[in-house]
């Protein structure tokens, strides 16, 4: 039977990498993109950082107004001054664009999961080593036309390069075989293994488990009782084990918009009016990518608390109008408005949109 070689790529601090290869004065500068901070009263989060703010306690989905704060810390220290980035997300299509173009020269099969990493199906390379090679050509050709870096992890299935693709950030080539697979996992953290976040870390530290190696020692029906319907999945990603399957250009199958409010509102009229406009920005941007309709639609909807709720509708018929979508997602939302869903009458803080298994 032919070996699994799964391949993840990964770019290296993506959205503020373009913007110093864009404006090379920007080297080597603490760069936040994302929200507007507004002087330390912005909403929002962090969506990329570069790796000299990072140092700083940065990350992606770091609220805005916690890295201003950081920053300014950092600024009072004597350290350099941040630069803050609120635009500028037509720009790193295109480079996203140009660099899985670079790709596909050398993979036929590319699961694209959002604008800066996605997965690659190498196991035409046969063995470990040739994949390896073929990754250290494709890291170089990116660097050459693009000036950026990117992280590429392989192992023998998605779950083990994904994480060895942050293995050795920036700019690593991690390759684990199919018999090291479980030997590499046991001594990372824990949160090292996706899907597994501070709620469960928290479960973990309080039975004195923090490593994979630990967490190990715990049978699938322990880790049943500690997290219900994933506690068998739980049990077999700390084991490496992982049987997704390869599915070529995922992302173009869906579109998302989300849009987080300047102060929190229970104001439906408003909401609405914020979901109307996604619908319209949605509709327009399928059919830029040269769809005709949609199926499913997702609304998702956070509270000031930040709890939040995801609801979904998938239509036996495509829809091909806008006053579909706009219908469908209003249907979804006027929910949230009444007890049922929303006992204690929370504000919203965002609104998302998404339309899946475009047509």
């Amino acid at each position: 039977m032919q070996k699994r070689i799964i391949g993840h790529l990964d770019m290296d601090a993506f959205f503020a990498s373009v913007e110093e290869s864009k404006k090379p004065y920007l080297k080597g500068r603490p760069i936040v993109v994302g929200a507007d901070p507004e002087g330390g009263r912005g909403r929002g989060v962090v969506s990329t950082a570069s790796y000299a703010a990072r140092k700083y306690g940065i990350g992606s989905a770091t609220p805005i107004t916690r890295a201003w704060k950081l920053c300014e810390d950092a600024k009072k220290g004597g350290n350099p001054p941040c630069v803050f980035i609120t635009g500028g997300f037509d720009k790193y299509g295109k480079v996203s664009k140009e660099v899985f173009q670079i790709v596909k020269k050398h993979v036929s099969c590319v699961e694209k999961v959002s604008v800066d990493e996605g997965y690659l199906e190498l196991s035409f390379c046969k063995t470990f080593k040739e994949a390896r090679l073929l990754s250290e050509k494709i890291k170089r050709e990116i660097r050459e036309k693009t000036k950026l870096s990117c992280s590429i992890g392989i192992g023998p299935n998605k779950l083990i390069a994904k994480i060895a693709s942050d293995f050795k950030k920036p700019n690593g080539l991690t390759v684990v075989t199919e018999g090291t697979a479980e030997k590499f996992l046991e001594p990372l953290p824990l949160n090292a293994i996706p899907g597994i976040g501070p709620k469960a870390l928290q479960k973990f530290s309080r039975k004195g488990m923090y490593t994979v190696r630990d967490a190990k020692s715990l049978s699938w029906e322990v880790l049943g009782k500690m997290f219900g319907k994933w506690g068998f999945s739980m049990y077999e990603k700390l084991r490496g084990i992982d049987e997704r399957m390869f599915s070529e250009q995922a992302e173009s199958k869906s579109i998302g918009k989300h849009h987080t409010f300047y102060e929190d509102t229970k104001d439906m009229k408003k909401v609405l009016t914020v979901l109307k406009e996604q619908a319209r920005e949605l509709f327009e941007a399928m059919r830029e990518k040269g769809f005709s309709g949609f199926r499913t639609v997702v609304l998702t909807v956070r509270f000031d608390d930040f709890v939040t709720h995801s609801r979904s509708s998938t239509n036996k018929e495509v829809m091909k109008t806008q006053k579909q979508l706009e219908a469908k997602s209003a249907k979804l939302l006027l929910p949230f408005f009444e007890k049922k869903e929303n006992p204690k009458m929370k504000k919203v803080r965002l609104i998302g949109l998404r339309i899946e298994k475009l047509k």
